[in-house]
């Protein structure tokens, strides 16, 4: 943070730590930037207006990094607009890419339920839609995604999975 005192800043993404992140950094740079690649921010509402009502922050709407320029250090990036593949460049003194990750859950598809982003839909067993599947970790449908949360998933996920198998060896005897 403090490495970017009165610099300009683009943070990269539209989802809660890339928001939390932008508005932080806030405190430091004389400008933060944030790129997101749709038209909409997926970060929570109140997070949303904190950004928005914040002076030192500017949204480039439909916008991704296609190339980051600079010699000894970071010096401008090479943006384009997802709509219409116009082209601009942007100088700024660093970068954060916060842009999550996709779930790679894909092979599931149409076997159980998953939100729009393609993420499981589980309860706190994590049980989902079909019997027998226990998802853990970051392919969840959850509000934090962090390595502490998915051990945590994981272990609920294998005692779950436990309890179904057991269930289904006294069905069986």
């Amino acid at each position: 943070g403090a490495f970017f005192k009165d610099k300009e800043i683009a943070v990269a993404g539209g989802g809660n730590t890339a928001i939390q992140d932008a508005i932080f950094l806030t405190r430091f740079a004389k400008k933060v930037t944030i790129l997101h690649r749709r038209d909409a921010l997926r970060a929570t509402k109140i997070l949303q207006e904190r950004a928005l009502r914040n002076p030192k922050v500017e949204i480039a709407w439909n916008t991704v990094i296609t190339e980051i320029k600079g010699k000894q250090k970071v010096e401008s990036i090479t943006v384009k607009n997802v709509k219409d593949a116009s082209l601009g460049m942007l100088p700024v003194d660093g970068i954060f890419v916060l842009i999550g990750t996709d779930p790679n859950t894909e092979f599931l598809r149409g076997q159980v339920v998953m939100d729009p982003s393609g993420y499981i839909i589980t309860n706190e067993e994590m049980e989902t839609s079909m019997p027998g599947v226990y998802p853990a970790g970051a392919c969840r449908h959850k509000m934090l995604r962090q390595m502490l949360t998915a051990a945590a998933d994981g272990a609920i996920a294998a005692t779950s999975a436990e309890q179904y198998i057991e269930s289904l060896e006294d069905r069986d005897h």
